[in-house]
């Protein structure tokens, strides 16, 4: 079921299914697992390019070369845009911690005011995918297997998956969005009682 706010639909899914990402237990496999890189639109491309000096001190090598060589992004089977990956693997912008979770090297200098760019909106919404239409956009769910963990911790702490994309949905759509989405969740618990 798809439920329609502003100009958008939205997956039931999002106010059902409970998510917390648990990077202790996932590692921050979406960084490192799938068929392509991660989204990205031409102003966050245009962002990558003239701040990729600045992120740089925080990615591995492998990124570094990759990008230097390839660019900071490629376009897909889908003829999307989406992040350089090393080898066809990891994101050119992972690195490892010393327990071995990836993490975003675009946040990492971010986190350090080294850039105003926190990392490409579609990380951030994930595990939100966005997906555009002539007339309008669709936000649907997108369960995988790695997220398990995700679910578990989500259901574990009652946490709905949009509300735990809180910071990331009002980046992208704005406060009115979030509280609208506030508001129909309201609206099916009601239902449901």
């Amino acid at each position: 079921m798809l439920i329609e706010i502003k100009d958008k639909v939205a997956s039931l899914s999002l106010f059902e299914n409970k998510f917390v990402c648990d990077l202790n237990a996932c590692k921050g496999a979406c960084c490192i697992e799938g068929d392509s890189g991660a989204p990205i639109t031409e102003e966050e491309i245009t962002i990558l390019e003239d701040d990729l000096e600045k992120i740089k001190p925080y990615m591995r090598q492998e990124g570094i070369d990759t990008v230097d060589k390839s660019g900071v992004f490629y376009m897909d089977w889908d003829n999307e845009a989406v992040t350089t990956l090393v080898n066809g693997k990891e994101c050119a912008f992972v690195n490892f911690d010393k327990n071995n979770i990836a993490k975003c090297a675009i946040e990492q200098a971010h986190k350090e005011g080294k850039t105003s760019f926190k990392k490409p909106i579609s990380c951030h919404l994930y595990p939100i995918r966005v997906q555009k239409f002539n007339d309008f956009e669709a936000l649907n769910y997108s369960e995988w297997k790695i997220c398990e963990p995700a679910c578990a911790c989500g259901s574990k702490l009652d946490v709905k998956v949009f509300k735990f994309l809180k910071e990331p949905i009002i980046r992208a759509f704005g406060e009115d969005f979030y509280q609208e989405m506030e508001t129909i969740d309201l609206e099916l618990e009601k239902q449901k009682n």
